[in-house]
C-alpha cells in the first residue's frame, strides 16, 4: 500500500497539531495533585476560575493551625511556580514550531526531540507539585482529611456528570453524521 506526498504530510500534520495541542492544553492548566485539582485537560478559563474559587472554599472550610497554613501556602506556591514553568515550555514548542513553520520541509526529529524533553519537564513539575500537596495533606488531622475527601468526592461526581454529558453530546452528533445523506 502506498501513501501520496500530499497524505504523508497531512498524516504528519495532523501528528503535530495533536502533540501540539495536547501540550498547549496541559500548559494552560494547573497541574494535577492536589486538593480540589483533579480538572482534566478540558478545563478553560471558566473551570480554572472555578478550581480557584473551590480551593479558596476548601481553604477557609480546614481552620488550619499556621504550621498547616504554611503547608499549604508551599504547596499554593510550588503549583503557580510549575504552572508558570509549564507554561514557558508550552511557549518554547511554539517558538520552534514558529521558527520551522516556514521553511519547506519540517524537522520533525528536532520537534519530537524537544517534545520529549518538554514532557519529562512537566512530569518533573507535576510530580513536584502532587508532593507538595501530598506533604500537605498529610499535615492534616482526620477531621481536615474527611472534609478534603468529600470536596474531592463531590468534584470527581462533577466531572463524571460532565464526562457524561460530553459522551451523550458526542453520541447525538455521530448518529447526526451517520444519518446526513452522502455527499453533504
Amino acid at each position: 500500500m502506498y501513501k501520496t506526498p500530499s497524505r504523508l504530510l497531512a498524516i504528519a500534520a495532523a501528528s503535530l497539531a495533536l502533540t501540539f495541542g495536547a501540550t498547549a492544553v496541559q500548559a494552560q492548566t494547573p497541574p494535577p495533585g492536589g486538593p480540589g485539582m483533579m480538572h482534566g485537560p478540558h478545563g478553560g478559563p471558566h473551570m480554572h476560575g472555578d478550581f480557584m474559587m473551590g480551593i479558596k472554599k476548601l481553604h477557609d472550610k480546614l481552620n488550619l493551625n499556621a504550621a498547616q497554613e504554611k503547608q499549604w501556602q508551599a504547596a499554593v506556591d510550588t503549583m503557580k511556580q510549575n504552572g508558570q514553568a509549564m507554561r514557558k515550555n508550552h511557549e518554547q514548542l511554539k517558538q520552534q514550531f514558529d521558527a520551522q513553520k516556514n521553511q519547506p520541509i519540517l524537522d520533525l526529529n528536532a520537534m519530537h526531540n524537544t517534545h520529549q524533553q518538554i514532557d519529562q519537564q512537566d512530569a518533573q513539575l507535576r510530580e513536584q507539585t502532587a508532593q507538595a500537596w501530598l506533604a500537605f495533606y498529610n499535615g492534616l488531622n482526620d477531621q481536615q482529611k474527611t472534609t478534603v475527601s468529600t470536596a474531592l468526592k463531590e468534584h470527581f461526581a462533577k466531572m463524571e456528570q460532565r464526562h457524561e454529558k460530553m459522551r451523550q453530546r458526542w453520541e447525538q452528533h455521530r448518529k447526526g453524521a451517520a444519518s446526513a445523506p452522502a455527499g453533504q
